[in-house]
This record gives C-alpha cells, sequence and structure tokens, in this order.
C-alpha cells in the first residue's frame, strides 16, 4: 500500500508539472510562495488516488480518473477554462476553421445553468428558434442540472439528419419551450450577408471570428464599394465571437494607425499585451454603425468596444454578453488540451466589460410579442414533464426580417440623419 501511495503520489507531481510546462510559467515569487501549500495539496490528491485505486469496488482506469479530475480541477476555476480530451480538442480546430457537426448553438455555463450565448447564424438552431439567453434545462427530456458543458456539446453533437430535442427557459418570455431540432453538417462563413440596404447603406453581417474573418470581410467590403457603398452597418448580433487576431484585423479596418483595439492582463505583468493598429486602416472614411445586442460575445465585444472608444462610429442595439477574459489552448502530450484563461480583455479606455458587456450608445431593444407568465425562484420548477412546453417557434431569414427588424430600422434612419449633417 505505500509503494502504491508513492508511485501515486510521483504521478499526481508529474501531472501538475505538465500543467505548468505546457504553456504557462507563473511567475518565480508566485512558485516560491505556493510551493509548500501546492505540495500539500497534491499528497491529498495522492491519497485519494490511491484509495481509489485500491479500494472502489470496480477496477479503475487510470486515464478515466486522471480526465475526471482534470476536468473538475478546469471546472473550478470559471465558466470558460475546460479540460478537452483527443476528440473534444479535434473538434474545436475544426470549429475555428468554420466547419463541424451538430445543431450550431454557442453555449457556455452560466450560474452553473446551460445558457445559450447565442445561435449561429444560417444553422439549425437558429431556424427552429433558439436565442440567445435561452436556458437549456432538458435535451431528449434528461435534466441538465449539474451537467459539465462538455457533456452538453457531446449529446448535441450528432450524425447529420438525426433529431434532438432541446428544453428551454426563456427568461424575458417566462416561459418553457420543447423545441425540436434536426442536427446538420455546419458549414459557417464569416460573412454572412453583405449587400447595400437603401442607396448607398452597406450592410455587412459577420456571424463569427474565424481564421478568414478579415480576408473575407476585406472581399465584402470591396464589393460594396464597387457597387457605390459610402457608409457602413455591420452587424454583430449574435456574434459569439471567436479568434482574438481576427477580431484585431477586423476592427485594424476601421481604427487609424496606432489607435489602441484591445489591451489585455494576465496573472504575470510581463505578459500583458496592448494591440494597436498597424494602419492597415483601409476603409477611414465611410459613417459607421455597429450592431449589438446580447448574443454579442467575446471577439464581437473587442471589434464593438474598440470603435466606440476611438469615436469611428455609433453602437446601437442591446448591451452586449459581458465576456471578457481571453483562453489559451494548451495541447498535451496525449494530443488532450486545456483551455484556460489567461488573461482579462480591456477595451481602449481601460473598461473591462465582464458581466457588464458593451453599453450601446443608442440602447434599442429588438421588438418581439411578450407572453408573461408567474416566475418561480429556481427554473428548473418550471418544467412540469413537458405540459408547458410550446413547440419550437420559426424565425425569418435575414433577409424577410429586414421590414420588421426595429433596430436595423434604427441604424438605417440614424445613418440617413449622420450622412445628411455631414454634408
Amino acid at each position: 500500500m505505500k509503494r502504491r501511495r508513492i508511485a501515486f503520489f510521483v504521478l499526481a507531481v508529474m501531472l501538475v508539472a505538465s500543467l505548468t510546462m505546457g504553456g504557462y510559467d507563473a511567475p518565480k515569487e508566485t512558485k516560491l510562495q505556493s510551493k509548500e501549500d501546492l505540495y500539500n495539496q497534491i499528497e491529498l490528491f495522492s491519497d485519494a488516488i490511491s484509495v481509489i485505486r485500491s479500494e472502489y469496488v470496480n477496477e479503475v482506469d487510470p486515464k478515466k480518473v486522471i480526465y475526471g479530475a482534470l476536468r473538475g480541477m478546469l471546472s473550478s476555476l470559471d465558466d470558460f477554462s475546460q479540460f478537452m480530451d483527443q476528440d473534444e480538442y479535434k473538434e474545436l480546430a475544426s470549429e475555428a476553421k468554420g466547419e463541424f457537426g451538430g445543431i450550431g448553438v454557442e453555449i457556455t455555463l452560466k450560474d452553473g445553468i446551460i445558457t445559450v450565448i447565442t445561435p449561429m447564424a444560417g444553422t439549425p438552431a437558429e431556424s427552429a428558434g433558439i436565442k440567445p439567453g435561452d436556458k437549456i434545462v432538458r435535451i431528449n427530456g434528461d435534466t441538465t442540472k449539474d451537467i459539465r458543458l462538455s457533456d452538453a456539446v457531446k449529446i448535441m453533437r450528432g450524425e447529420p439528419g438525426t433529431q434532438i430535442i432541446l428544453t428551454v427557459w426563456r427568461e424575458k418570455e417566462e416561459k418553457v419551450l420543447d423545441i425540436p431540432i434536426k442536427r446538420a453538417n455546419i458549414k459557417i462563413n464569416s460573412i454572412k450577408d453583405a449587400y447595400l440596404i437603401e442607396g448607398k447603406i452597406g450592410y455587412i453581417r459577420l456571424v463569427e471570428f474565424q481564421e478568414r474573418c478579415a480576408r473575407e470581410l476585406e472581399a465584402a467590403l470591396k464589393k460594396l464599394e464597387a457597387e457605390g457603398m459610402d457608409s457602413l452597418i455591420l452587424d454583430l448580433r449574435n456574434n459569439p465571437g471567436g479568434l482574438l487576431e481576427s477580431a484585431i484585423d477586423v476592427s485594424e479596418k476601421f481604427i487609424p494607425k496606432d489607435g489602441t483595439i484591445v489591451s489585455t492582463k494576465s496573472r504575470n505583468p510581463a505578459q500583458n499585451a496592448v494591440y494597436r493598429s498597424k494602419g492597415v486602416f483601409t476603409h477611414p472614411s465611410w459613417p459607421l454603425i455597429v450592431l449589438v445586442n446580447e448574443g454579442s460575445a467575446s471577439a464581437a465585444e473587442i471589434v464593438a468596444g474598440a470603435i466606440q472608444d476611438n469615436k469611428r462610429g455609433v453602437i446601437l442595439g442591446a448591451k452586449t454578453f459581458g465576456k471578457a477574459s481571453v483562453q489559451t489552448v494548451v495541447p498535451l502530450k496525449d494530443n488532450s488540451a486545456l483551455r484556460l484563461t489567461t488573461a482579462y480583455y480591456f477595451t481602449p479606455s481601460g473598461k473591462s466589460i465582464s458581466n457588464h458587456g458593451v453599453i450601446p450608445d443608442v440602447a434599442i431593444d429588438l421588438e418581439e410579442p411578450v407572453n408573461r407568465k408567474k416566475p418561480s425562484s429556481d427554473i428548473f420548477d418550471n418544467i412540469d414533464d413537458g405540459k408547458e412546453a410550446k413547440r419550437g417557434l420559426k424565425v425569418p431569414k435575414p433577409k424577410e426580417a429586414v421590414e420588421r427588424d426595429n433596430q436595423l430600422e434604427r441604424a438605417i434612419d440614424l445613418m440617413k440623419a449622420i450622412k445628411v449633417y455631414r454634408k
């Protein structure tokens, strides 16, 4: 027993060492201060894993135990850090390139509940009526209470053509909805729409910040310029974010040289960074309005914050999601990975938008019919075995929705006024 405990103590030490050597190196002073406490806790971990190996009723797979410990370790840090096994790591790489299987929804854990950041544009989730802020309380009839984020993602993935039923609590309307969604092969381009709306006002809907986002945006801008565009409405509503580098590249198209785009602050001051425009400022003179809502998150908020603080354009719509942390993916030696929060980002004026979001210059909520019900203190109490559930609502496609999109209508009116004032 003693020999076994020593072996697992060594294993635990190696595990912690692999975490610190995998890409994040804490400052020397911090290491020295916490060294004694760290090794006391490692001994506790070693004792626990030794007891599990020797006393648990069934034979234990060491990999399963270690992976479980890693999942718990990362999930205890914040809502966005997570451990990814080999399959999850591959899926993350596919998502960054804009192609993956599933229903097309960005989710997070918020107050311990699976919460929709946004449905991705043009996906089954959007067509079925999933909305930003929806709380997913059941998947295929099974409760999501205490479910891990990674497990929820796995359940939602599946063969194209197969169906999944999400039961959601929609807080704004105070009702429970059963929403059936058919899975599909999801292919997402960063630019969903690019056309002239009225006169020479250009409209571009940017739905995600992928690797090729800046190139796609530049192509769309040149296309509209060739058609005579003299002003732009950039729609970042329901954009869940993506790559920090892409957000910086997009911002550079509108922010003049040396203008601050975003700053990041980490645990180690030596790793703090300020990102400024390199002068790619290709489109300086147009009046610019950026549309945002509660589904605009992360990289979308970086762009909105940069444009707002540099007074480059007007932010119009609803308060954004409020995700102000930077995740770094750290590969491990068995092709699993850590997705670790390594920094917080701040807008050019130094504001943190964590949990607060970007506040629009012109605040306008999207007009929707509301059916009020008496709320409950626990959203899971609102589900009465599906008796209150109503089938998914269909939402119109972007171009069909233009006339009924009051946020876009106000943006068009405001743009006309800006152009008149400029003349």
